[in-house]
């Protein structure tokens, strides 16, 4: 692991892999979403041919520590925009710029989608996690509830 002027570790962001898998499945589950490596390949798979979504993954040395999830979105109560539906970093490798690095090349992927918006949401719970965007530049644009319902077997 190389270190950079001001102690940060350098990172390698890269378009995520289907060989990725297994450790994106387990990123997925320390975020709070539990996935098996068979069901995230799954995801990937459906994701990964639709030019709309792009997954990055931030590499130290060998091992993936952290991954971004943005997408863009269209829709009839606003203008186009890039969502971040998942940014996670390993645990042990916290505030080291992976999250950082994460963010800037989804941002950089926004500007290549000609978007030039980019939102995300996080969990109420998450304090360090939005005391970080905030620290990127983001703004709280609203609070809001979630509501899901599932709807089961088709009859």
């Amino acid at each position: 692991m190389n270190l950079e002027k001001g102690g940060q570790v350098k990172v390698d962001v890269r378009p995520a892999r289907a060989a990725d898998a297994v450790r994106l499945a387990e990123l997925a589950t320390e975020l709070g979403y539990p996935a098996s490596a068979e069901e995230m390949e799954r995801r990937w798979s459906a994701l990964s041919t639709r030019a709309e979504h792009a997954v990055f993954a931030a590499e130290l040395g060998d091992r993936v520590e952290g991954f971004v999830h943005v997408e863009r979105v269209h829709a009839l109560t606003g203008a186009p925009h890039a969502e971040i539906t998942a940014l996670v970093v390993d645990a042990a490798c916290r505030s080291r710029g992976l999250g950082r690095a994460l963010l800037e090349r989804a941002e950089a992927w926004a500007r290549e989608q000609g978007l030039d918006r980019v939102a995300l949401r996080s969990r109420s719970t998450r304090e360090r996690a939005h005391a970080f965007y905030l620290r990127a530049g983001y703004a709280i644009e609203k609070r809001q509830l979630r509501f899901v319902r599932a709807l089961g077997p088709r009859p």
